[in-house]
């Protein structure tokens, strides 16, 4: 009576599996590192578009200035030159000072986190949104990853408070991040 055939893998077959696995591997998790880093710069402008648009609805709605500016500690705007990617806040300036000073007595409208994964640096240490006229709240503002320049983006916030994203500058030419 002939034997069964054998159930199972040879030795080659079983090395052969686990090499092609191991290229299969090597070859996604530069891809999956690289999506990991877009989700996570993609969040980090997204809110910051989001504040910036929050900041203009209640500047009209209140009838007052509404400041956003760093912030490492959710209460008080950071020192100028200071990194945004410590965190941010938002909140009705109602005295107007100039540098922004966020006053106890000053309603906060919005406190986002430190943004860990990169470095955001921006060309104004505040931006202000008045309720009717044009105020001086353009600038840009540059998130930039551990990848460096060729994959940062910038909110660009034109003379009327509107902002858009782009992969240049205001002035069309390439995004520059610290130290790349």
């Amino acid at each position: 009576m002939p034997l069964p055939p054998p159930h199972g893998f040879t030795l080659i077959e079983a090395m052969l599996a686990t090499a092609t696995l191991a290229i299969l591997g090597c070859l996604a998790v530069p891809v999956f590192s690289d999506l990991l880093y877009d989700s996570a710069r993609a969040a980090s402008v997204n809110t910051f578009v989001h504040t910036i648009f929050l900041a203009r609805s209640e500047a009209m709605k209140r009838g007052s200035t509404v400041t956003l500016c760093s912030s490492s500690d959710g209460t008080a705007c950071g020192p100028p030159g200071a990194d945004w990617s410590a965190g941010w806040i938002a909140f009705v300036n109602q005295d107007r000072d100039e540098p922004p000073v966020h006053d106890a007595d000053e309603p906060v409208v919005f406190v986002q986190g430190p943004w860990p994964q990169g470095r955001i640096h921006a060309n104004r240490t505040a931006f202000s949104f008045r309720p009717h006229t044009q105020g001086v709240v353009n600038g840009s503002v540059v998130f930039c990853d551990p990848r460096g320049s060729t994959t940062a983006r910038a909110v660009i916030i034109n003379s009327v408070g509107r902002p858009r994203v782009s992969q240049r500058d205001a002035s069309n030419r390439a995004l520059k991040c610290p130290g790349s």
